[in-house]
């Protein structure tokens, strides 16, 4: 029985993807989700008959456009600016591989809201002013884990990322 020679004992082929099976295989990846570059050859080295074959694979999806970096980037940002300031989106994309001046690119755009975002945060977590320095050190603990800078923490602390347009009151007010 030939297939078995080809086949190990979980049904699986062993040895490397012919190219169509490798697109195949890429295209599988990408449909579930954007992936980065460097993400993909992470996953398909494996798989690969040879380095010069993935490479010609990845070249051929980003010239069909079903690999973007900016695509990638940009959604992953948009994710992530929900719950994290600039420094965090940039950690995690760099983590992902993505390129610094597309990386620099997105989380300029997340530091243009990142006030806004960092009160709306806080407002979720905390709903109202510290009562005391420790628990005042607690919230901006919490904000600068979250990847925010020392200026968009000292702004949310002093009220200035609010954004309400009610009678702007003070969390000294009471």
């Amino acid at each position: 029985m030939s297939d078995s020679e080809e086949r190990n004992t979980s049904g699986k082929k062993d040895g490397p993807d012919s190219p169509r099976e490798l697109k195949a295989r890429a295209l599988r990846l990408l449909m579930r989700r954007d992936h980065g570059r460097a993400e993909l050859v992470r996953q398909l080295t494996r798989h690969a008959e040879s380095p010069e074959a993935l490479e010609m694979l990845l070249d051929e999806l980003v010239r069909r456009k079903l690999l973007s970096e900016d695509r990638v980037a940009e959604s992953r940002a948009h994710t992530l600016s929900r719950k994290f300031g600039a420094s965090r989106i940039r950690q995690d994309l760099r983590a992902r591989g993505i390129a610094d001046e597309t990386i620099e690119r997105v989380t300029e755009e997340a530091k243009a809201t990142e006030v806004g975002r960092a009160s709306e945060i806080w407002k979720r977590k905390f709903r109202e002013p510290a009562a005391s320095q420790s628990e005042r050190a607690k919230q901006m603990r919490f904000l600068a884990a979250r990847g925010f800078s020392h200026d968009t923490i000292k702004k949310v602390m002093s009220g200035e990322g609010s954004g309400e347009s009610e009678d702007s009151a003070s969390p000294e007010e009471g």
